[in-house]
C-alpha cells in the first residue's frame, strides 16, 4: 500500500467508446460507436505486477492508455495511489509523470530519431524534477548502470542500437522520472526469445530494487505467467477472469481463458485447432446481448446468448464472469 493506504491503482467502471456522434456534416443518424473497453473494475495492490492477457483488439491497449493519460476513459475512474488523476480533475502533468510511466511495444519508433540518448533521457530529468546539468549526469549514469547499458551509448542515436538495447533505453527513459509505477504494453514481443529472457530478468530485477508496481500487458501467455503475480484475461473489453498467475492457466475457469491455453504453442507439441475455423469474433459495432464469447464457447447455452454472466468470486481469490465456469 501507498502511504494513504491506497492501493498503487483502483480502476472502477472504466469504459471507453470510440465513435459515436454525428457525420462531418452534422446530417442523418447518429454514427455507430465501438466499446474497446467495457466496465472494467480493477485494483493493483502496490508491488504487484498484474499481467493482462488477450487476443489482439481485446483492449488491452487501450486501458493501457488511459491508465497513463494518453487516451481519456469516456465513463468510469481511475486512481492512482488514492487520487482522481483523470482530466477533469485538473491533474498537474508533472505529479502525474512522477507517479506513472509507460513503456512501448516497439523500442526503436518510440525514441526520438533526431536526438542522441542523453537528449532523449534528459528530457524527463529536466520537465519532472527541474534538475541542473551535474544532477542529470550523476542521475543518467546511475541509470544506465541499473539497466546494463555503457556510458558511450549516451551520445549515440536511437537507429544505432539492436532491439533489446532500444528496449532498455526505454526502461531507462521511463526510471529517468523516478516513478512508482510502469504500464508495460508488450514490452517484449518485438524482441527475439534470447533477449526477451534478459530484457524480463532486468525488468524482475528493477521492480525488486526501485520497488515499482507493475501493469505488464502481453498475447505471450508463457512471459506474462512467469513475471506476474495476478493475471486478468480480456475478451471483446471485459475482464472475464482475474486469479493468480499460478492457477489461472493452471486451472482456468473461463472457457476462454482454457481456450488460450490450448492454443498456445508448446515446444514439442503439434498445433491444434481447439474450436470450430468458422469461429468469429462478435461484431464490435453491434455487440451480443449476452456473453461475448457465447458463439465460440463449447458450454454455451441460450441463458448465456440472452444474459451477461455476473464477474464473481469463484473462491481462492478466483474471479471469472461465465454462468457455467469450467
Amino acid at each position: 500500500m501507498t502511504p494513504s493506504g491506497a492501493p498503487a491503482v483502483a480502476i472502477a467502471n472504466l469504459q471507453k467508446r470510440f465513435g459515436g456522434g454525428r457525420t462531418l456534416f452534422g446530417f442523418g443518424p447518429e454514427m455507430p460507436s465501438v466499446h474497446a473497453v467495457q466496465d472494467v473494475d480493477l485494483t493493483i495492490p502496490t508491488g504487484e505486477t498484474l499481467g493482462i492477457v488477450g487476443e489482439s483488439g481485446c483492449g488491452k491497449s487501450t486501458l493501457a492508455r488511459m491508465l497513463v493519460g494518453l487516451i481519456a476513459p469516456s465513463e468510469g475512474s481511475i486512481e492512482i495511489e488514492g487520487r482522481d488523476l483523470g482530466p477533469a480533475a485538473g491533474r498537474d502533468p508533472a505529479a502525474f509523470g512522477r507517479v506513472i510511466q509507460y513503456i512501448f511495444q516497439d523500442p526503436i519508433s518510440s525514441l526520438n530519431p533526431r536526438k542522441t540518448i542523453r537528449q532523449v533521457i534528459e528530457v524527463p530529468l529536466r520537465r519532472l524534477h527541474a534538475m541542473g546539468p551535474e544532477a542529470r549526469a550523476a542521475r543518467i549514469a546511475e541509470i544506465f548502470d541499473a539497466v546494463n547499458l555503457r556510458h558511450e551509448f549516451l551520445e549515440r542515436y536511437p537507429h544505432e542500437f539492436s532491439g533489446g538495447q532500444a528496449q532498455r533505453i526505454g526502461i531507462a527513459r521511463a526510471l529517468a522520472a523516478a516513478p512508482r509505477i510502469l504500464v508495460l504494453d508488450e514490452p517484449v514481443s518485438a524482441l527475439d526469445v534470447s533477449v526477451q529472457a534478459q530484457v524480463l530478468n532486468l525488468l524482475v530485477r528493477l521492480k525488486a530494487e526501485f520497488g515499482l508496481t507493475y501493469l505488464f500487458i502481453s498475447h505471450d501467455l508463457a512471459v506474462v505467467e512467469a513475471v506476474s503475480d495476478r493475471v486478468a484475461v480480456m475478451y471483446f473489453g471485459r475482464i472475464v477472469e482475474l486469479a493468480r498467475a499460478a492457477d489461472i492457466f493452471a486451472r482456468p475457469r473461463h472457457h476462454y481463458t482454457a481456450l488460450l491455453a490450448r492454443s498456445a504453442p508448446v515446444v514439442g507439441r503439434a498445433l491444434t485447432a481447439p474450436e470450430a475455423a468458422t469461429a468469429e469474433l462478435p461484431d464490435p459495432l453491434a455487440p451480443p446481448p449476452g456473453c461475448a464469447f457465447a458463439e465460440r464457447c463449447p458450454a454455451a447455452t441460450d441463458r448465456c446468448r440472452k444474459e451477461r454472466p455476473e464477474f464473481r468470486d469463484l473462491g481462492n481469490a478466483h474471479f471469472a464472469a461465465c454462468h457455467h465456469p469450467a
